[in-house]
C-alpha cells in the first residue's frame, strides 16, 4: 500500500475510532470521568516517558563510551517520541498505541522485525565517506583532502591576548 494512501486512511479512521470510543466510554462511566481519564493518561504517559528517556540517555552514553553505536537506543528514543506524541493527543486509541510503545518488550519485538528488513552498507570508496579499506589495516583511515587558500582575502587580525603575559 502506498504511503500516501496509508496516511489518508489513518487520518480518516483514527479520528472516527476516537469519537466512537469517546461515545462508548462516556456512556459507560459518564462525561467527567471520561475527561479525567484522558487527562490522567496524558500525565501518566509523560511521567513514564520522562523516566524511560533518562534511562535511555544513560544507556546510549554508556554504549558510546564503550565505542559502540547506540542503534537500539536510537530506535527506542524514536519510539518514545512517537509514544509521547500519541499520549498527549486526546483519545483512548492513541493512548493505547502510545502505551504499547512504552513497553520495552514490545519495542524489542518491533526492533527485531525492522532490523531484519534493513541492511546497512558502509562504503569506503570516493564519495562514500572515509573508513578503512576492505582487507586493510582497520586503524588506517583512507581519506582525501584538499588545501584551499584564498590569496585575495587578507586574514582577519587576531583577537585576544595570544602572547605571554608581561605584568
Amino acid at each position: 500500500m502506498p504511503v500516501g494512501l496509508l496516511l489518508l486512511v489513518a487520518f480518516i479512521t483514527v479520528p472516527l475510532i476516537e469519537v466512537a470510543l469517546f461515545i462508548r466510554v462516556g456512556s459507560w462511566i459518564g462525561l467527567w470521568p471520561t475527561l479525567l481519564a484522558i487527562v490522567a493518561t496524558a500525565l501518566i504517559g509523560s511521567f513514564v516517558i520522562r523516566q524511560q528517556g533518562f534511562d535511555l540517555a544513560r544507556r546510549a552514553q554508556g554504549k558510546l563510551a564503550g565505542g559502540g553505536m547506540p542503534v537500539r537506543e536510537g530506535f527506542d528514543g524514536l519510539c518514545l517520541v512517537v509514544a509521547g506524541l500519541l499520549m498527549v493527543t486526546p483519545g483512548f486509541f492513541t493512548d493505547a498505541v502510545g502505551a504499547c510503545l512504552l513497553v520495552p518488550a514490545l519495542r524489542g519485538v518491533l526492533y527485531r522485525r525492522l532490523a531484519r528488513r534493513i541492511e546497512v552498507h558502509v562504503g569506503s570508496g570516493p564519495g562514500q565517506g572515509g573508513g578503512p579499506r576492505p582487507g586493510g589495516d582497520p586503524t588506517v583511515v583512507d581519506a582525501d583532502y584538499e588545501v584551499v587558500e584564498d590569496e585575495t582575502q587578507p586574514l582577519p587580525p587576531p583577537r585576544g591576548d595570544w602572547g605571554p603575559r608581561n605584568r
